[in-house]
């Protein structure tokens, strides 16, 4: 039996451009009455109406703020091979609208109890990376490497003041699998327990992997990784090797 609750419908409240390349669509309305608190960085399931064999469209999609009856979603605007019914979206739909939304699921906060963090991602994980900087202790140090896709992509981001971010340009995401292993490569890390957290590209993701987990030794409640998109695939279709990648790390 399945005991996964229904999708509520959400209205839009606004869209609005923060850079070049990233969109923010703030949904909210009665659909958001029982809707639990502190869950930013969390995840919502988007219902993007179905594809032409009336199969529903969904995409996965970080919760950026929350606020008294409104939640921002930011959506990385991807170009070419890399976009998708989501980016369309979030684009065209009008404030007024309404949209089925599941979730929401749990965060993956940067792992507590460290003494130096290693953060990558690209413009997909930029929302969780915002939130998870912002929740950091105040002396927390450490190196986040951000690939973005434009100069005028760099976002303001609160921080503590020892955790310095590194921004890498790509226009062309999913081309370059190791530019933020490359950058990470280049961080000093200094002595001590290391946490290590990541989402990503799938083919950056398992570069990234080897470093954290074949390098630098880390796994268990130290290590955070992920693929968030894996380029020219749908979210289905990366699904599935994102399955069968975990399976073959596990055999």
């Amino acid at each position: 039996m399945n005991s996964r609750p229904s999708p509520r419908n959400l209205t839009v409240l606004a869209r609005k451009r923060l850079t070049p390349s990233m969109q923010r669509v703030t949904l909210g309305g009665p659909g958001l009455s029982d809707f639990p608190a502190e869950q930013e960085g969390g995840y919502l399931k988007l219902f993007l109406g179905e594809d032409a064999n009336s199969k529903p469209i969904v995409r996965t999609y970080t919760i950026r703020h929350q606020r008294e009856g409104e939640l921002d979603i930011d959506f990385a605007l991807h170009g070419g091979a890399a976009a998708g019914p989501a980016t369309a979206w979030s684009l065209s739909v009008e404030p007024g609208s309404s949209i089925p939304v599941g979730g929401p699921g749990p965060a993956k906060p940067l792992p507590p109890g460290h003494d130096f963090s290693l953060v990558a991602g690209d413009m997909t994980a930029l929302p969780a990376i915002g939130v998870n900087l912002a929740a950091l202790a105040k002396d927390a140090v450490g190196i986040a490497v951000i690939e973005i896709q434009n100069e005028a992509d760099k976002a303001p981001l609160d921080k503590p003041e020892g955790v310095e971010v590194r921004w890498l340009v790509n226009p062309e995401p999913g081309t370059r699998p190791d530019l933020l292993v490359d950058a990470l490569r280049d961080v000093d890390v200094p002595a001590g327990r290391i946490a290590g957290w990541a989402a990503c590209e799938f083919n950056s993701m398992r570069e990234l992997r080897s470093l954290f987990r074949d390098e630098l030794g880390l796994s268990g409640p130290s290590l955070y990784i992920s693929s968030y998109w894996k380029r020219g695939l749908v979210e289905d279709e990366h699904k599935l090797v994102k399955r069968e990648d975990a399976q073959a790390q596990a055999a």
